[in-house]
Formats: structure tokens, sequence, C-alpha cells
């Protein structure tokens, strides 16, 4: 039924089980464990559980299958793994489907704890990998060999926002018999076709716009059934990283808002980058949906939207950048994004800092980039907001 349902409707009703009250919210199962009614009954459980038949905590609770179903249907996917952070999806997904020997091909603008999975985790137990500018595909084609296993991308890069085109790079890998992953947290879940483009495995950090209100931790892992039950689950129940039922049940909260919320971020961020272009203060304005944006066309065709987030590299430097952190009055500083609140963020002292100064420069995260994640406060209080804190640079 949920496959003819619009978006919007998805959000709300979609993965619902209700328990013999039937309750309007979804209900909240606090419990790491499930009773039987016999020994026979656990062994058989234990066996083979059915599909509204439950084990542990931490290999499913009926909570938590409710989020893993309505982000499976929102998403497209077949199924779905909810995990406790966006690092343990990115980590959980990675390392369930990897082992010594195999080559991967990522894109070098990565978030700074996706670089260091790739760069020291991975590698240190034998994954070769191999990094490439994302949106050169000559380097995509020169990169991969016939034994790479996975290719893995942000579709937008954070903190610099350039686009990767997913057809294009998941036809390279696809080419090769590799598999493709992209962390689509920027994309978001409402504007993503990730799949239908050709990724295989697509993770989000719940962190950001699922829950999108700042409250909790959260991660999943989507794909198809094959991959999040023999891959995923095996793996994460074993090593620990699933989502609980309280940090689920937050998250089914924040689904049903989502689409209102992120759409209404995407028109609050273009029109402050429409008011901010040619500010005197400003070196460059980016913002992936609106027309100054090199991959703009590819935006629009990827996605129909620009996303929730701008960066403006402000001249002067860091210095300039503190005066205009510390001169706003509405936007926070802080290192999340996807909120509900507006926030801004200083990448080159925080979420990249331990990136060498020339791999920064390499990746154009300059002193003076601001990362800002626009929230729904009014749009005209949040440009009046930058352009008085602008004024203090």
């Amino acid at each position: 039924m949920t496959d003819t349902w619009k978006t919007r409707t998805k959000l709300v009703h979609g993965g619902v089980r209700r328990s013999q009250y039937n309750e309007v919210s979804e209900a909240l199962f606090l419990t790491q464990g499930f009773v039987y009614d016999s020994a026979e009954a656990a062994e058989a459980r234990f066996l083979q559980a059915g599909e509204d038949e439950f084990i542990y905590a931490r290999y499913g609770n009926p909570t938590v299958a409710m989020f893993e179903r309505r982000i499976a249907a929102l998403e497209g996917a077949e199924d779905a793994f909810a995990t406790a952070s966006g690092m343990a999806a990115v980590s959980g997904a990675l390392t369930s489907m990897l082992k010594a020997g195999d080559h991967v091909v990522s894109a070098r603008a990565l978030f700074g704890s996706c670089l260091y999975v790739l760069e020291e985790v991975l590698t240190r137990f034998g994954v070769e990998v191999t990094f490439v500018d994302g949106t050169d595909l000559d380097a995509w084609r020169a990169a991969v060999r016939e034994d790479t296993k996975l290719v893995f991308f942000e579709t937008i890069a954070n903190p610099t926002l350039e686009v990767i085109d997913i057809a294009a790079v998941a036809e390279i890998a696809h080419a090769v018999g590799a598999q493709v992953m992209v962390d689509n947290v920027f994309a978001t879940p409402v504007f993503s076709r990730a799949l239908e483009q050709g990724a295989d495995v697509v993770v989000y950090s719940a962190t950001k716009h699922i829950d999108g209100q700042g409250r909790t931790l959260g991660g999943v892992i989507l794909g198809t059934t094959e991959f999040i039950r023999k891959t995923v689950e095996p793996y994460m129940k074993h090593t620990g990283g699933s989502m609980s039922p309280f940090t689920a049940w937050v998250m089914l909260k924040g689904l049903e808002t989502i689409d209102l919320r992120v759409r209404a971020q995407a028109a609050g961020a273009l029109h402050i980058a429409e008011a901010l272009q040619g500010h005197p203060k400003l070196a460059q304005v980016i913002y992936p949906g609106h027309p100054s944006h090199p991959q703009h066309a590819l935006v629009a065709r990827q996605m129909g939207k620009g996303g929730t987030v701008i960066a403006l590299d402000i001249k002067g430097g860091q210095g300039a950048a503190f005066r205009f952190l510390n001169a706003l009055q509405i936007v926070l500083i802080s290192n999340n994004l996807g909120d509900a609140k507006s926030i801004a963020t200083h990448p080159a002292t925080t979420t990249h800092q331990r990136l060498a100064e020339d791999v920064k420069a390499k990746l154009g995260i300059t002193p003076g980039l601001v990362r800002l994640s626009v929230g729904i406060e009014d749009h005209e209080d949040l440009i009046a907001d930058v352009l008085q804190a602008l004024d203090a640079v």
C-alpha cells in the first residue's frame, strides 16, 4: 500500500505497527530483551526469527523496526538498519562489506571522521584506499580497477558543497563490478534519488535532518534486503552499533515533519544565498541551488533543490570569520547541521581541524570558510542577522 502513497503520507504512517491497544502515536518499547513461551520457542526464534519476532535490542526492536521501515519507504530502499550514530552507519557499512586486500576508491572531500575511517582504520586492516577529486569523472575512471570492491563519496561534500554526479560515478563503478556507497546527509532523504541514480548503499547521519531538532544521535544504512540482513545486520548486532528504542522513537517523530522542515530550510537557504551575492566582504557564496554554483545544472537534475547548507568564504581569513561568528545573534555557533535552528561552523578549526594545512587548501577549506546550516527561522530575520554580522567584519 505504501508504494502508492505520496511522501508526506509515508512520513506520517509508513512502517507503523500497533500493539493490542491501538495507540495513535508509535509505541515506545523500552526493553532490552523479549520473553518466550517455552524453551522450544526460544530455540526456534534463535534459529530463524519471524518478521514480527525479536530476540534482543541489539538485534532489533519493534520501535526501531518502525523507524527502519519508514525511512526505507521514504528512500525507496528495500530495507534499512538503524545505528547508534551517523558514524556508526558509515563505519558499519564500510567495515561489514570490506576485508583485507579489498580496494576502495573514495572522493577526497569528506567529513573529517569519514576520512579517519578510510585513512586510518580500514588501511590498518589491509584495505587499500585510493582518493580522487570526486567531481572529476576521468579521475574516477583512472582510479577504479578490476579488483575495486567499492566506491564511496558524499553526494554533496562537507563543507565545500561540491556535488558529485551519482549516475556517472555509478556507471564507472558498476562497469568493473564495484558497489557504490554514498553518504547522503547534505542531499537529505527528502531530495534524495541516490538509489534510483545508481547507488547501491545509502548512509545517513539521522542526527541531522531526520531528527532535525538537536535531540539525539543516530544513523541509518539503506540498501537491498540481502545486503542489510546478510551483511550489515550480522556485523552490527555483534559489534553493538545499533540504535536505541528511545532514539528510534524520536527519529519517528522527526520523520513526520522532515519534508516540511527541509523544504522550508532549502527555500530559506536559496533566499539567503541570493541576498548575499556580491557582498563586498565575501570572497565567495557557495550554494548548490544557486545558478552561480558550478554544478547547478547537475544539482537541478540530481536533487531538484540545493539543500539546506550554504558556505561563506569571508575575506580576511580566520580572524574575520571569527568576528563574523561572534557577532551573530540568531544563528548559533555549533558543529551540527540540518537542525531547525540555524547553525554556523568554522570547519578549519573544528570539524576538519585534524587535516594538514595543505590538505585543507587542496579541499578548499580556507581560513575564512564558514558553513551555514539554515534552519526554519524567518528568512528575513536570518538575512538581517548575517548582514549585521558581516558589518562586524
